[in-house]
């Protein structure tokens, strides 16, 4: 089991800055791919950002890619995600996953095996 506790959301003006933490806990990490997802009202659950705790090789959505950056501090066990130049569309409630062994590349959310709680992001215009 592996468990995941996000922190670090709020709200923000557009054009702001948010730093997310994921730290996790209760497994060997480094087989560990870890991601994060958002999610917004009524819309599905969607990739933002990957990373391996082994390695150092980043994946981003296009959406975020240039804005955001995903991070880990492995003596931590603790990835982050740091989010510039946010947006209103940024709005949604974020999630940390992991699974295990996974590709980096692997968008759909049911590849993921354990879930935070998530945190909320709000940017306002």
């Amino acid at each position: 089991q592996v468990q995941l506790v996000e922190s670090g959301g709020g709200l923000v003006q557009a054009g702001g800055s948010l730093r997310l933490s994921c730290a996790a806990s209760g497994r060997t990490f480094d087989s560990l791919t870890m991601g994060w997802f958002r999610q917004a009202p009524g819309q599905e659950r969607e990739f933002v950002a990957a990373i391996r705790f082994a390695g150092t090789s980043t994946y981003y959505a296009s959406s975020v890619k240039g804005r955001f950056t995903i991070s880990k501090d492995n003596a931590k066990n603790t990835v982050y995600l740091q989010m510039n130049s946010l947006k209103p569309e940024d709005t949604a409630v974020y999630f940390c996953s992991a699974n295990q062994w996974g590709n980096i590349y692997e968008r759909a959310p049911d590849k993921y095996d354990y879930w935070g709680q998530g945190t909320q992001v709000t940017v306002s215009s």
